[in-house]
């Protein structure tokens, strides 16, 4: 398993040559960008702007804009995830729409982004809520001429903030047996230690929580390390030290 550092320090990019995961909502304002040391991917920040706005308030077009600059600009570039639709409840409930309807625009926006700008890394998203939801996902890309298998890196989202980890497992399991190679979305040091078999790669952010929840590190004068470098590559080595074949 590949492992993205979440971060949201633009200037980390040109500090640390480990994998970082940064969203779009934290570049897309930063008019000198860094050059980027190592790979890096990119998070749409769609639970944010679901969440608040109810709706994308960025256009295809203007997000493709966005992207290949950031190619361009920063370097290093993986991956970057498209305008997909979480289905958590109250996502669902802040849009307006089904889970059904989330699904059908996570797979059209996929296939718009890649035909605007097929230059650019997207992977496709799996949306749902339960395991024959990501199914049903599945199967939409499948009618619309998406070959799941031969992707090379295929997100699921929907599932670092479920109560069930034994869900969170079903879900997982059951799309890498089928052959898929997964990216899990900001997931906790718990999942990424049980789920890490089925994962390609994974990102998380969860130690900057982490940080926020215990005292600064000795000798750090800020508050709480939550937006310290160095708590952050800590915890990254901690996680990647318990789990053999991360890196």
């Amino acid at each position: 398993m590949r492992f993205f550092l979440g971060t949201h320090h633009p200037a980390w990019l040109a500090q640390l040559d480990v994998p970082l995961f940064v969203s779009r909502r934290t570049l897309a304002d930063v008019k000198a960008l860094p050059r980027a040391r190592g790979a890096w991917a990119l998070d749409s920040g769609g639970f944010t702007e679901l969440s608040t706005y109810g709706r994308w308030t960025v256009s295809a077009t203007e997000y493709a804009r966005q992207v290949r600059r950031f190619r361009d600009e920063i370097g290093g570039l993986a991956f970057a995830a498209p305008r997909d639709f979480m289905c958590e409840p109250a996502i669902c409930i802040a849009t307006g729409l089904s889970v059904e309807e989330h699904q059908e625009r996570t797979v059209a926006d996929f296939l718009e982004l890649r035909a605007l700008a097929p230059d650019l890394p997207w992977i496709p998203v799996l949306q749902g809520w339960g395991v024959a939801d990501y199914w049903r996902c599945h199967e939409r890309y499948e009618r619309a001429g998406v070959d799941l298998k031969v992707e090379p890196l295929v997100g699921v989202g929907t599932v670092c903030r479920r109560q069930s980890m034994t869900q969170a497992g079903a879900i997982l399991s059951s799309l890498a047996a089928d052959g898929l190679k997964l990216h899990g979305f900001g997931f906790k040091k718990t999942g990424l230690r049980q789920f890490s078999q089925y994962l390609a790669s994974a990102d998380s952010l969860a130690w900057s929580l982490n940080a926020r929840k215990n005292q600064p590190l000795p000798g750090h004068t800020h508050a709480s390390c939550a937006n310290c470098q160095e708590w952050a590559l800590l915890w990254r080595d901690e996680l990647l030290g318990s789990i053999p074949e991360a890196a």
